[in-house]
């Protein structure tokens, strides 16, 4: 997928960050002459306009930039606006300069939700494959993951694990077919490595999230409540 040009610069973090987990190529610029400079040979994919960095300005201030590359010869798909909760009775003046908005601050998985509709709805439905399950996020393209907007540090057995339970939410897994299918079938290692690896995950998402992984008395471990809610 090509990048989406972001403004301005420096980006907020909470939104760099956003978009590096979601697996999304990107550029900052600082104003019309680089995004033209920086464009890419097939154009931008969209653009993502933060409005709410200078308080002193009017929205229409801000979305000066969405005019201009709306009214330049970009090839930009469509513009999605992050803007702050104060300014929504104006935006519907200035709906005509942008294809959607996101309240900011914004919850990352709602900025990811209006991303992969936003470039669904123009053709490019290419983001990158994600597990998402109530306040966990994966990206299965960068081994990154989230647990309530907070990155979490994990091994690669440990994300592998993780993986495997959210794919399959209310499925309870015992630890032979934990360890045949995380570890593989040539793993000669007993049941105990499930269990430390199981409380490893448990520490690293953190008491609000450790209880995501349930324990199954004499059976084994499941991962939150199935898409039945059973």
């Amino acid at each position: 997928m090509d990048p989406i040009l972001v403004h301005p610069v420096p980006v907020p973090p909470e939104l760099a960050r956003a978009l590096d987990l979601g697996g999304w190529s990107w550029k900052a610029v600082a104003d019309i002459d680089e995004a033209r400079r920086s464009e890419p040979a097939d154009g931008w994919a969209g653009a993502i306009v933060v409005a709410d960095t200078d308080p002193t300005a009017s929205l229409d201030e801000r979305l000066r930039f969405c005019r201009l590359i709306r009214g330049a010869d970009f090839a930009v798909s469509a513009i999605l606006v992050l803007v702050g909760g104060g300014h929504l009775a104006e935006l519907e003046a200035q709906g005509g300069h942008f294809d959607d908005f996101c309240l900011h601050p914004f919850q990352p998985l709602e900025l990811e939700a209006r991303l992969k509709h936003l470039f669904r709805r123009v053709g490019h439905d290419s983001a990158p494959q994600i597990i998402e399950h109530g306040p966990l996020m994966m990206n299965l393209e960068t081994y990154q993951a989230v647990i309530g907007g907070r990155p979490l540090d994990l091994t690669y057995m440990e994300y592998e694990l993780l993986k495997f339970l959210a794919a399959h939410p209310g499925k309870v897994f015992s630890r032979e077919v934990l360890l045949s299918r995380v570890w593989g079938y040539d793993y000669y290692g007993g049941a105990r490595t499930v269990d430390v690896h199981i409380r490893r995950l448990r520490a690293k998402l953190g008491e609000e999230f450790a209880g995501l992984i349930l324990t199954v008395r004499s059976v084994g471990y499941s991962f939150g409540k199935s898409r039945w809610g059973v």
